[in-house]
C-alpha cells in the first residue's frame, strides 16, 4: 500500500509543479536625498520585457527595448513614461526630475532620474503607478533613505501614493 502511495506522489506532483506557474509583476524604486549635493536621487528598476509591454500598450506595439530593433526614441519613450507615472511632491510643490539615463542589468533596466537644488525636505509625496495601466496585480516597492531615516512602502493599484514628514 505505501508502494502505491509513493509512486503515485511520484508521478503526480512533478505535474502539479508545472500547472503553478505564477508571475510577479514588481518594480523597485530607491529615493535617496543627498544633502551635499542638494538633490534627490532616484533608481527605479523594472523588468524589461514588462517595461516593454507597457511602452507597447501607449505608443507603438513594436517597441522593443533591446536587440537590434531598439528605436531611436527608447530613451524618449521611458524618459515620458516614466513622469507619467512617477509624481513628487517635495514640501508640498510638484517637483520635475531630471532623466539621467538608464542601463541594462540582465532582464532589468534600471532607470536614474534625479531633482537637483532641493535645500531640505520637510515632507515627500511619492506617487508611483508603473505599469499599472498593464497589470492590476502590479505593486511597486519604494524605498527611501532621506534625513538618515530609511522607510519604504508597497503601492499596488489600491494605494498609489507614499507621504513622508520630515521635522
Amino acid at each position: 500500500m505505501k508502494i502505491k502511495h509513493i509512486i503515485f506522489m511520484l508521478c503526480v506532483v512533478p505535474l502539479l509543479a508545472f500547472t503553478a506557474v505564477h508571475k510577479y509583476y514588481i518594480s523597485v524604486t530607491q529615493v535617496n536625498y543627498i544633502k551635499k549635493q542638494e538633490a534627490l536621487q532616484i533608481t527605479s528598476r523594472v523588468f524589461v520585457d514588462d517595461l516593454e509591454t507597457a511602452l507597447r500598450k501607449k505608443y507603438s506595439d513594436t517597441i522593443t527595448l533591446t536587440g537590434l530593433n531598439k528605436p531611436e526614441k527608447a530613451d524618449s519613450f521611458i524618459e515620458t513614461y516614466l513622469r507619467e507615472n512617477i509624481i513628487l511632491n517635495i514640501n508640498t510643490e510638484k517637483s520635475k526630475f531630471i532623466f539621467i539615463g538608464k542601463e541594462y542589468d540582465g532582464d532589468i533596466v534600471r532607470c536614474y532620474l534625479e531633482v537637483p537644488g532641493i535645500k531640505n525636505i520637510k515632507s515627500l509625496s511619492i506617487t508611483n503607478t508603473i505599469l499599472f495601466n498593464v497589470y492590476s496585480e502590479q505593486q511597486n516597492i519604494v524605498k527611501t533613505k532621506i534625513n538618515d531615516q530609511q522607510k519604504s512602502k508597497v503601492l499596488s493599484n489600491s494605494n498609489r501614493k507614499f507621504v513622508l514628514n520630515f521635522n
